[in-house]
């Protein structure tokens, strides 16, 4: 491992895919250090309609690589913006409206950087972490949607 990968892993944090309860709180006190002027965080919560559909419930489903694949994509953000320290979590299993499925958080010396670096991170994960969400429409209909 080069010496800028290995800098940019040890400014991954915490990078996982769990089955329990999460919250922006947990991720932000993980990154925050007395260096830091920002600390940019993101809350994915589950909302009761999506399509135009009400939505009483949705599962998430995970491959067995997502974890890796969650810690690769935080690198590669870390990597792109080497002045940040890095928290994010994904929650799979049952989840009520209301629920937080997404918790990310992103602390750098300067608050452009710790914005830029925690949209990319939340896109990243959205577009490459391997979850399927199994939702649960009000009108008794279901879909299945990748994250992919």
């Amino acid at each position: 491992m080069s010496a800028a990968a290995a800098s940019s892993a040890a400014r991954v944090l915490v990078a996982d895919v769990v089955d329990r309860s999460i919250t922006v709180d947990e991720v932000a006190a993980v990154v925050a250090t007395d260096q830091d002027g920002a600390v940019v965080t993101f809350a994915g919560v589950v909302r009761d309609h999506d399509g135009g559909k009400g939505v009483t419930a949705l599962e998430y489903e995970r491959h067995p690589s997502a974890g890796d694949v969650i810690a690769e994509v935080a690198r590669t953000i870390a990597e792109a913006h080497p002045e940040v320290r890095i928290a994010v979590l994904h929650r799979v299993g049952a989840l009520g409206i209301g629920d937080v499925a997404l918790a990310a958080a992103v602390s750098s010396p300067h608050r452009a950087e710790a914005f830029a670096a925690c949209g990319a991170l939340v896109d990243l994960v959205k577009e490459r972490v391997p979850i399927w969400k199994h939702q649960r429409f009000t009108d008794g209909s279901d879909e299945w949607v990748a994250a992919l």
